[in-house]
């Protein structure tokens, strides 16, 4: 009997611990709380750019940062990360992002430090718009009104 508790006590342990092991902040907004997005894969997504032009997208990616430039790049080792693959992401205090739960925003400071949002994986949703490419039209859209961000830690 004893040795089932051990087992059972180990199986508890090894469970929480894969779940503090991908831990996510999510960043919401009060734009586009009634809005059905799209999710979609980024490959699915720039290989179709066109269909979704105008419309609300959920994506997954890589986010880059620093002097012009805020982009979404394709997480894949596989894949070109080039700005012409890559969609310029439009953070706007039109929509500004909080952390759920609580009042702290998206590029507020957190214990005395601004969050390092570079080269992370995320997860965002926006509206997809062709005619804007960001920073010198380098990009192959913008993802404007992004209103949803999933944060992996």
């Amino acid at each position: 009997m004893a040795q089932g508790r051990g087992y059972w006590a180990l199986l508890a342990a090894l469970i929480l611990l894969a779940c503090n092991t991908h831990k996510q902040k999510i960043y919401t907004s009060d734009c586009a709380t009634d809005i059905t997005f799209k999710k979609l894969s980024f490959h699915t997504l720039t290989d179709s750019i066109k269909q979704y032009d105008g419309k609300y997208v959920e994506v997954s990616g890589r986010y880059v940062e620093g002097k012009h430039i805020s982009a979404l790049v394709n997480d894949s080792t596989f894949t070109d990360h080039g700005s012409r693959h890559s969609f310029w992401v439009n953070f706007t205090q039109d929509c500004p992002l909080y952390l759920k739960g609580k009042n702290t925003g998206l590029f507020e400071t957190e214990d005395g430090e601004y969050k390092k949002i570079n080269n992370r994986k995320m997860t965002i949703r926006g509206r997809v718009d062709l005619r804007k490419k960001g920073y010198k039209n380098a990009y192959i859209a913008t993802i404007n009104e992004v209103s949803y961000l999933e944060l992996d830690q």
